[in-house]
């Protein structure tokens, strides 16, 4: 009784952290679609509400779910304090927020040129950095769809087989 309440243990526990070992590959395409309803919203702020950056990133901040809302929270707060320019805001609430996604270098690399580009031009210009962004974005989306097809599903099932393995080789 024992050994098979043993078995079961390792058995869940095992499978357990092979679905946690996949979560980044469903998480990914969420955060990168989430970005993408994030710099949407921020054009029509900026572009039709002609709401000020700060502003316009505490509205899209409230429309999102963490850990993107806390990018354009952090950022909304530094430039609340006006030490930073747009720039350099962003870049350090992408630091801040970036351990807690489960990102890519290419999504940050593309969100800090992205981020370059904040509050330096006029409003035609910045439009076209946004949408800049968005199709690179849009990319990556479909790049992290297929590899979330093609990864999540086995590295879930190397879960419940290695607990399985682990099971056999120990009784």
């Amino acid at each position: 009784m024992l050994k098979l309440l043993g078995a079961a243990f390792i058995l869940v526990t095992v499978t357990w952290m092979g679905f946690e070992m996949a979560k980044p590959f469903s998480e990914r395409p969420k955060q990168i679609r989430q970005l993408l309803a994030a710099l949407q919203s921020l054009e029509a702020e900026i572009m039709y509400g002609h709401t000020p950056l700060c502003l316009a990133s505490k509205h899209v901040a409230n429309q999102l779910a963490k850990p993107i809302s806390s990018l354009f929270v952090d950022f909304a707060e530094k430039l609340e304090e006006g030490r930073a320019t747009a720039g350099s805001a962003w870049e350090d609430s992408l630091q801040k927020v970036w351990p807690e996604t489960a990102l890519k270098k290419k999504e940050i690399d593309i969100l800090k040129q992205f981020g370059e580009t904040l509050g330096k031009h006029d409003l035609i210009s910045q439009q076209k950095h946004i949408k800049l962004a968005i199709t690179h974005l849009e990319t990556e989306e479909a790049e992290a769809n297929l590899a979330q097809a093609k990864n999540e599903k086995m590295v879930k099932s190397l879960g419940f087989l290695a607990g399985l393995l682990l099971i056999l080789l120990l009784m």
